[in-house]
C-alpha cells in the first residue's frame, strides 16, 4: 500500500509521454517540464516499484519493460475510468443522468410503463423507478420524500405541491353488454342507485370520486357497495354481472373495444377530471428530476390511452 500512496499522476504522465515519444527531452517539451524534472519523475517511479520501468532501445529510444507496460496499462484504464466519470458528472449536472422515483396512482398503471419506456428511449442514462400505489400510499411516499414526482388526479393540500395538468382523465359508468341500464333512453339517479356499486378500497382516488358522485345524485340515499381492491377485479366483477362501477376510462379501453363492457351516459356522465404530475413545493426539481418533469409536460398527455367512447 505504501507504493500506491506514493504514486502521482505527474509521474505516470511522464512515463506515458516518454514511452509515446521515445525521448525524455521531447516528453519534457510536451509536458512543459525540463528533462531533469522528467528524469526525476521516472526515477521516483522506479524507486517505488524497485525495478526498471524503461529501457533504452538503441535508435528507437525508450521502450517500457514488462513492469512498465503493466503500469501503463493500469494508468490507461484509470484515465478511461476518470474520463467516464467526468462525462457522468457533466451528465448529472445537465440533468441527463441520474435516477428519478416516479409515483403513480394505481389507475395510472395502464399507461405508466409506456411513459417510462419513452423516458428510457429519450434519456438512456436516467433511471426511472416506477412506484405504483393507491392515492393514500402515494401521498404517504410524497410526504416522506420517498418519491420525486407523482402522477395522480386531484392534487393534495398536504403536503403542499406544485401541480401541472397533463391530460384529461374521464371516468365512466360501466355495465356488462345487454345490461338494463344500457337499454334505457333516460337514466335516473334511482336507476343507478338500485344496482350494486362495485367500488375500490378506501383511500383510492376512484373511490373518493365515485362516493361524491353517488352521494350527489342520490342526495344521501343509501346504496349497496361491494368493495374490491383492484381495477382488474372490478372489471371482472362487472363483466360477471355482480354490479356496476364508476371507473377510469383509461382502465377499461381494451374491454370496451372488445365489447366485454359498455358504458352508459347521463347528463352527469362521463365525469372528466384531469391527470396531474406534481412535486412537493419545498423540493423544486433539479437535474434528472427536472428533465423528467419537462419531458412529461411536453407530451401533453399523448401517452394516455385513447378511446372514443361516445
Amino acid at each position: 500500500m505504501r507504493r500506491l500512496s506514493s504514486l502521482t499522476f505527474k509521474q505516470l504522465r511522464a512515463l506515458r509521454a516518454v514511452v509515446e515519444l521515445r525521448s525524455i527531452s521531447r516528453a519534457a517539451e510536451v509536458l512543459g517540464l525540463t528533462p531533469p524534472a522528467v528524469h526525476s519523475q521516472l526515477k521516483a517511479l522506479e524507486d517505488i516499484f524497485c525495478c526498471p520501468l524503461l529501457i533504452r532501445d538503441g535508435p528507437n529510444g525508450f521502450t517500457p519493460t514488462p513492469e512498465g507496460e503493466a503500469l501503463l496499462t493500469a494508468f490507461d484504464r484509470m484515465q478511461a475510468s476518470l474520463n467516464g466519470a467526468v462525462r457522468r458528472i457533466d451528465a448529472l449536472r445537465s440533468g441527463l443522468a441520474g435516477s428519478v422515483v416516479l409515483g403513480v396512482v394505481s389507475t395510472g398503471k395502464y399507461y405508466a410503463p409506456k411513459l417510462v419506456a419513452q423516458l428510457k428511449d429519450a434519456f438512456p442514462d436516467i433511471e426511472v423507478l416506477l412506484r405504483i400505489g393507491n392515492r393514500d400510499s402515494i401521498l404517504t411516499d410524497l410526504q416522506a420524500s420517498a418519491i420525486d414526482l407523482a402522477i395522480m388526479g386531484r392534487p393534495p393540500r398536504d403536503p403542499p405541491v406544485v401541480a401541472h395538468a397533463i391530460g384529461d382523465h374521464p371516468h365512466v359508468l360501466i355495465v356488462p353488454p345487454g345490461h338494463r341500464l344500457s337499454r334505457l333512453d333516460t337514466i335516473a339517479p334511482a336507476d343507478i342507485l338500485s344496482e350494486p356499486i362495485i367500488a375500490r378500497e378506501q383511500g383510492s382516488g376512484t373511490r373518493i370520486l365515485a362516493t361524491r358522485f353517488l352521494d350527489r345524485i342520490g342526495e344521501g340515499a343509501p346504496y349497496e357497495t361491494i368493495e374490491m381492491g383492484s381495477n382488474e377485479t372490478i372489471k371482472q366483477a362487472v363483466i360477471a354481472g355482480l354490479g356496476i362501477a364508476l371507473i377510469s376510462l383509461h382502465t377499461v379501453t381494451e374491454e370496451l373495444r372488445a365489447g366485454r363492457l359498455v358504458t352508459v351516459t347521463t347528463p352527469d356522465l362521463p365525469i372528466v377530471r384531469r391527470w396531474y404530475i406534481l412535486h412537493r413545493l419545498d423540493s423544486p426539481p433539479v437535474g434528472a428530476v427536472a428533465t423528467v418533469l419537462d419531458f412529461i409536460n411536453a407530451q401533453r398527455g399523448s401517452f394516455l390511452p385513447d378511446f372514443n367512447h361516445g
